[in-house]
């Protein structure tokens, strides 16, 4: 089981509010160090009177308290990110369903096994049809799904070209081509892959899955 990136963005977000804090100490010191000289130095017949030194110190005081509460936020925005790596590490060893085009075939001369794959339909669609090909991008099969509503549907393939020859072992692509009333509706198609490990980076947590790339947790439409 591999988990990275945690201690690290833990260690990040602590650097992060220590830097700000320091940086808006800094800046204070140097702006006392400013209003003594400019009180030292003012012409005594024009002195600075008491609402532009009240107006000073209230805007420096604002800035502060902004820095200090952008790098608190910073901080807790990196402690989420943690914590969603530690929950997402349960699902390593687990299968998900996330965007993808391509199934897998397997002993399916042998026992007639089934491919399950899933459609992201994004609206809803008088017709839908399922176009599955080879690795040479011939066309095995097709399946008219017929109408389907809006939402994540799961689909199944026995492995069978449209002859009803069962197909040899290997990957296969998957496409689909939605429509209602004659207007293209967008729609995904879905597959199954295993967790193998997690990491936290710039853009959340993603999902290794092996052969099948990375993907964001937030993509996962069902845990198995």
């Amino acid at each position: 089981m591999a988990v990275s990136g945690v201690s690290g963005a833990d260690n990040n977000s602590a650097g992060a509010l220590a830097g700000a804090v320091s940086s808006s100490s800094d800046q204070e010191q140097r702006f006392l160090k400013l209003l003594v000289t400019q009180l030292n130095n003012q012409d005594p017949l024009n002195p600075l009177n008491n609402a532009e030194l009240t107006s000073q110190l209230a805007q420096m005081s604002t800035v502060s308290g902004i820095e200090k509460t952008n790098a608190a936020l910073q901080a807790l925005l990196g402690q989420t990110g943690s914590s969603q790596t530690l929950q997402a590490a349960s699902l390593i060893g687990h299968t998900v369903l996330t965007p993808g085009g391509s199934v897998t075939l397997k002993d399916g001369a042998a026992v007639g096994a089934t491919t399950t794959f899933g459609l992201n339909m994004q609206g809803a669609a008088d017709t839908v049809k399922v176009t599955i090909t080879d690795s040479a991008g011939k066309t095995v099969r097709t399946i008219d799904v017929g109408a389907l509503p809006q939402g994540t549907k799961i689909l199944s393939w026995d492995g069978k070209n449209d002859t009803g020859t069962m197909m040899a072992n290997g990957d296969y692509k998957i496409s689909v081509a939605a429509a209602a009333n004659g207007t293209a509706v967008a729609a995904g198609t879905l597959t199954y892959a295993q967790v193998a490990s997690v990491a936290q980076g710039a853009n959340g947590v993603t999902l290794n899955l092996g052969a099948a790339g990375t993907v964001a947790l937030s993509d996962v439409k069902q845990f198995l």
